[in-house]
């Protein structure tokens, strides 16, 4: 019996497979043996990922650096405090697709516990700190702009949307920021919070549709867009531009990771 149970005990220790015998690797050796099984995990990306991915960030790109040249050869110094508008504004959108900070495309896809929190800490430094600070700065300009010239507000449907997207956007951050910060103690911590995670995302999803509406609307009709740039350029940056952006974001999206129902 006591001979049966060393040879138990000494095919344990030598099973690469078996629990204890990884318990009795160094450390060093462990830590290889962790990363080895990570590699043999199927992988996240689906076919088209890529592309899409691409399609995503050439439209961003292409939005952004239209935007920002249509302003800067147009005497930006003239145009006072409405000029910040929409270099912000684009740059925020372009830190929402993806950007220096990954936004959405960092959280897709991402299926494997180690690559859903790096992307979530990726994702949430993107908005929180730099993607909502920017649209804020942004509206806030135009708004101001607005007061300093006795101009009224919300009179464009680019500026109701803009408006009605900004209230979104708050509340999509906190609702975002408190379902994970602190575990999720605002909305009660642990599967609760968990659960409204599907309906931010979500949210996410028709929010960037609806900015992005908001752009077209700005640059492409707005008297602003069409004073200051031919309708070429319209069409490429605040058309084909941000259709691409809204196709690639969607042609990566994961619909039964939301598990509705």
């Amino acid at each position: 019996m006591a001979r049966r149970q060393v040879d138990r005990y000494s095919k344990s220790t030598m099973d690469p497979n078996a629990e204890d015998y990884e318990l009795l690797l160094p450390p060093e050796q462990a830590g290889e043996r962790k990363v080895r099984q990570e590699d043999r995990l199927p992988s996240e990306a689906r076919k088209g990922d890529s592309a899409a991915m691409y399609l995503a960030l050439i439209g961003a790109a292409v939005f952004t650096t239209v935007t920002w040249v249509v302003v800067l050869v147009n005497h930006p110094l003239t145009a006072g405090w409405f000029a910040l508008h929409p270099i912000l504004q684009s740059f925020s959108l372009l830190l929402l697709t993806y950007g220096n900070a990954p936004g959405i495309l960092t959280l897709q896809p991402t299926s494997q516990p180690k690559t859903k929190a790096a992307g979530l800490v990726r994702h949430q430094y993107a908005i929180a700190f730099a993607a909502f600070p920017a649209i804020f700065a942004g509206t806030f300009a135009v708004m101001f702009n607005k007061y300093v010239h006795g101009a009224p507000h919300f009179v464009s449907w680019h500026a109701k949307f803009g408006i009605a997207a900004m209230a979104w956007i708050v509340v999509q951050v906190l609702i975002g920021g408190g379902s994970v910060w602190f575990g999720g103690a605002a909305f009660g911590g642990g599967a609760k919070a968990k659960a409204l995670w599907k309906y931010h995302r979500l949210s996410g999803y028709v929010l960037y549709v609806f900015l992005m509406l908001t752009a077209h609307l700005g640059g492409y009709w707005s008297n602003w867009g069409n004073n200051h740039s031919p309708s070429s350029m319209r069409i490429l940056a605040f058309a084909v531009a941000l259709l691409a952006c809204v196709s690639g974001v969607y042609m990566r999206i994961r619909p039964s990771k939301m598990k509705f129902f």
